[in-house]
């Protein structure tokens, strides 16, 4: 058998290099030029395999959409209980940015802001089905009364979101001078705090 790779493990790998040079140079830096220097291949072998620098991008966000709705999903089913689900929830977010650091960056890119409508509506996707899984948990702990039910579940999944996207952009703007997720599990504990339904609380 002959060493050469597939198509699909060929995009893989093609994939696998955007996201490391992405955290590397920077996602509006990266042109496929680099992305063919660094595998070995000429950049006509890139668009072989994706026709337009767009569709590479597009690539990309799949990519990493499968892989977070992966992760979510083996959180959600290796956690007893909403309490451990909204945490493994959370880490599994931040797990997936540690292990994928130029997330952040790609978020705020020119290439996912103005350039790249497509690449926009797969991560609004993503964040619209993480909000999603969080609002179901969240419900769960206001029915149990175990969280105030004075504010929306939709606003307590926001708030959890932009508690991970701070963390991650603090992370990323400090050169990652602390570890993300053990930081991120901290403030989720002091946001759980302040949402947590006192004994004796009146609902007001």
């Amino acid at each position: 058998m002959s060493g050469r790779q597939s198509a699909e493990e060929r995009k893989a790998q093609i994939v696998a290099e955007v996201l490391r040079l992405a955290d590397e140079i920077g996602p509006d830096r990266l042109s496929t030029t680099d992305v063919a220097r660094a595998i070995g291949l000429s950049q006509p072998a890139i668009f072989r395999h994706f026709p337009t620098k767009g569709a590479l991008w597009l690539a990309v966000a799949e990519d990493i959409a499968d892989r977070l709705q992966s992760c979510w999903a083996a959180a959600e089913a290796g956690a007893t209980g909403p309490q451990a689900r909204l945490k493994a929830l959370i880490g599994a977010q931040l797990t997936a940015i540690a292990e994928t650091p130029a997330l952040p960056s790609i978020l705020f890119s020119r290439e996912l802001q103005v350039d790249n409508p497509a690449l926009r509506e797969v991560f609004r996707g993503l964040l619209s089905a993480f909000e999603g899984r969080l609002v179901a948990v969240i419900r769960e702990l206001q029915a149990a009364g175990d969280l105030k039910r004075d504010v929306s579940p939709e606003d307590v999944a926001i708030l959890l979101t932009s508690l991970v996207q701070g963390v991650a952009i603090r992370w990323t703007l400090g050169a990652r001078g602390f570890a993300l997720v053990p930081e991120g599990f901290r403030l989720f504990d002091v946001q759980m705090e302040l949402l947590r339904a006192k004994e004796g609380a009146c609902d007001a």
